[in-house]
């Protein structure tokens, strides 16, 4: 995966994509309601939307309490005291709009710009248009200890080359088997151009040849990484300092807080995308019971984003790695049972940080419920415009050609959101 030469000066060379599935409640963390309050317990004074899955009672306001925080004085819940002390380098994105209810089709159109079929994915859109700067390592690497209910389309390289398609690692203790050199390197060396000279052969006769041709990079790939990745993947040579901002001695905070780790040890080293997914028990979708479920899910990833953060700043490498965070969606002002909200695509909270993003701000606004999006909406398409754009890429020029087509992440949509730029 040689560096390829981008569209425009990037302001970011990697990005960090912190998914939260299931949809985190965007009213009790970073969109704050006075109504909600007022009027909580009463009915919705509007229409809901058609597009809507159960039938949701009455208003339900945030049971936790929001503060400003910073020299930008953006409110923050106390659900998240850790990632409020960072808010000065978060640019708030409180009008995200989704178009699926539906946990399937809305992470597939977060991940891929797609709701229903098999598109290539944000990181391997990345890794064909820009490459890779470590050769030794991959372009992709998605970190999660468990898949996501989605599971592997989400990372998927579809019709790209299928070196492109994200490397799944489930635990940075044990990232990948055998990747630990055994035997003698010269003899394994000797073994792979044979085999490498069989594949070619083979690929002779064949009109198509991709397939091949990615697993004859993989091959190429995992010998070179048994020099590169054991280095790359030992968290134990953080000092203890570095492993306390992520909270990797603390129970709730130990997996996420490993995940994140590695994902700043990865794109120092080169990696040019890395997703992490909070796939830990209880996930982000709560029906019911948020009372107890919503504190639990926030204290396991406040300390290691606010760490991620602080880290990537203090070794001068948050100027041009982008972080952003989010997932499929967020959650109803309406409350669904006593106490839980409905997946809600109609307007949401994400976070971008570094990278040429600029911090201390919000951008966009819901209604004073909480439920549509109504001041300078972002899309979808919209994000995943403006980070190909960050990472120096014109999201109108990256495509691919596929069944009679040129394909591109974003389709036939898509703006910069020029707002949020620095």
């Amino acid at each position: 995966l040689p560096i390829r030469k981008p569209h425009l000066a990037p302001k970011a060379k990697r990005c960090i994509f912190l998914f939260m599935p299931g949809g985190p409640s965007q009213l009790d963390l970073f969109d704050p309601k006075p109504k909600l309050a007022e009027l909580n317990g009463k009915p919705l004074p509007f229409d809901k939307p058609k597009l809507e899955r159960t039938k949701t009672g009455n208003l339900f306001a945030s049971p936790w309490k929001f503060a400003k925080h910073g020299k930008s004085g953006i409110e923050v819940s106390e659900l998240l005291p850790h990632i409020a002390k960072t808010v000065d380098d978060l640019c708030v994105v409180r009008s995200m709009v989704a178009d699926n209810i539906n946990h399937t089709g809305a992470a597939l159109q977060m991940n891929t710009g797609e709701q229903a079929f098999s598109r290539p994915s944000l990181g391997s859109w990345l890794s064909y248009g820009l490459g890779t700067e470590n050769q030794n390592l991959p372009g992709f690497v998605v970190i999660a200890p468990e898949p996501p209910f989605q599971g592997s389309p989400l990372w998927s390289s579809s019709f790209l080359p299928g070196e492109h398609q994200g490397t799944w690692v489930r635990d940075p203790a044990n990232p990948l088997a055998d990747v630990k050199p055994t035997g003698d390197i010269a003899t394994q060396r000797a073994k792979l151009d044979l085999l490498r000279e069989l594949n070619e052969s083979h690929k002779q006769d064949r009109s198509n040849g991709t397939a091949l041709d990615a697993r004859i990079s993989s091959f190429e790939l995992a010998f070179r990484m048994q020099s590169a990745a054991p280095e790359a993947f030992d968290l134990s040579r953080e000092p203890s300092k570095v492993r306390a901002m992520y909270g990797l001695d603390e129970k709730p905070t130990e997996v996420f807080g490993r995940q994140c780790l590695l994902a700043r040890r990865l794109v120092e080293r080169g990696v040019r995308f890395v997703q992490v997914y909070d796939t830990g028990t209880g996930g982000w979708d709560h029906h019911g019971d948020i009372r107890k479920q919503l504190p639990a899910r926030c204290q396991g990833i406040d300390k290691p984003i606010a760490g991620l953060l602080a880290d990537l700043k203090a070794r001068g490498l948050l100027d041009d790695t982008l972080v952003v965070w989010g997932s499929e969606f967020g959650r109803t002002p309406t409350a669904e049972g006593g106490d839980g909200r409905e997946h809600h695509p109609f307007g949401f909270t994400m976070f971008l940080a570094g990278g040429g993003i600029k911090g201390g701000m919000t951008h966009g606004a819901t209604d004073e419920f909480g439920w549509h999006a109504v001041e300078n909406k972002v899309h979808v398409h919209d994000l995943h415009a403006t980070i190909l754009h960050l990472m120096g890429l014109d999201h109108t020029k990256l495509t691919y050609r596929y069944g009679g087509r040129d394909y591109r992440l974003t389709d036939v949509h898509g703006e910069v959101v020029k707002a949020v730029l620095a």
